[in-house]
């Protein structure tokens, strides 16, 4: 692992510093206290401090989630983080700006932000193994960690210069932590209009109507708003880019397949579909 990251990475049991340690072949990651953590074969290491209460996204979903983002559709939400990402990161931040994506999935957004940051380095983080076996081979500068971002999340204090957060659950307390007194969080939420065009015809999970009160709470005390965009783009999918579509999303656990592929077969090609999303950025709030 890139020391870079390596040395920002902390103990999820003690909290202590980190450092590579070999077996034969088998690497691990383990702290003064013989804490060890396994990294699998694809590159990702275990940061867990016990059972995940739940096991993320599946290997179906996640696979859904990378041919859909391969193929470009969410590429205004990587452009938005990335350009966000180079206005605040500036010569404070340090010789090597910590990126870290909370909930990253693939690892697509992160390593866009890291194409823009030529000197920064990554670390995504996430409670599905399938996705994490894709993020870490999303770029070369980055890393990847199994770990849920409801516990402690396995980094040093003012650790990471920026936070990503897309899509993904929020731990306010915990991102105050980890994020520099200069730093900033991008959070990236669905606006209310986003995929609406599928929410009625294919019986979708609607956008929560307080999400941003949700949001707020979630953050609140630990964090101010500073600024908040709103990106949208309407795309022209097949009916197989619909079913990847909500194959990857929140959805998938909630709708029946053989209904799902029905009501699929139905729609009009080119099938017309707001994406739109909220991009805000957040202060952490004075320690």
């Amino acid at each position: 692992m890139d020391a870079r990251i390596l040395d920002r990475l902390r103990c999820p049991v003690c909290g202590e510093p980190l450092a590579e340690a070999y077996a034969g072949t088998a690497r691990a990651l383990r702290c003064p206290r013989r804490h060890s953590f396994d990294v699998a074969r694809q590159g990702y290491v275990n940061l867990l401090a016990g059972r995940a209460p739940h096991p993320g996204d599946t290997a179906e979903m996640v696979a859904a989630r990378a041919d859909f983002l391969a193929a470009g559709h969410y590429d205004l939400i990587s452009t938005a983080l990335a350009e966000v990402a180079v206005a605040e990161v500036g010569p404070a931040a340090g010789a090597y700006p910590l990126v870290v994506d909370a909930g990253a999935g693939t690892g697509r957004h992160l390593a866009a932000v890291l194409a823009a940051l030529p000197d920064a380095v990554g670390l995504a983080l996430d409670v599905s193994k399938p996705a994490l076996r894709r993020a870490a081979r999303a770029h070369p500068r980055a890393a990847a960690a199994l770990a849920d971002t409801w516990q402690r999340l396995p980094l040093a204090d003012g650790a990471a210069t920026l936070l990503l957060n897309v899509f993904a659950p929020r731990n306010g307390a915990e991102f105050h932590r980890v994020l520099g007194s200069g730093g900033a969080l991008l959070v990236v939420t669905p606006a209310e209009d986003h995929l609406a065009e599928l929410v009625g015809s294919l019986g979708l999970l609607r956008v929560d109507p307080a999400k941003e009160d949700r949001v707020a709470g979630s953050l609140g005390g630990h964090f101010v708003r500073s600024t908040e965009t709103v990106h949208r783009r309407e795309l022209a999918l097949t009916r197989p880019e619909v079913a990847t579509l909500v194959g990857m999303g929140p959805s998938a656990w909630h709708t029946d397949p053989a209904g799902l592929a029905g009501r699929v077969t139905a729609l009009a090609e080119p099938v017309r579909v707001t994406v739109a999303v909220r991009l805000a950025v957040w202060r952490p709030a004075p320690r």
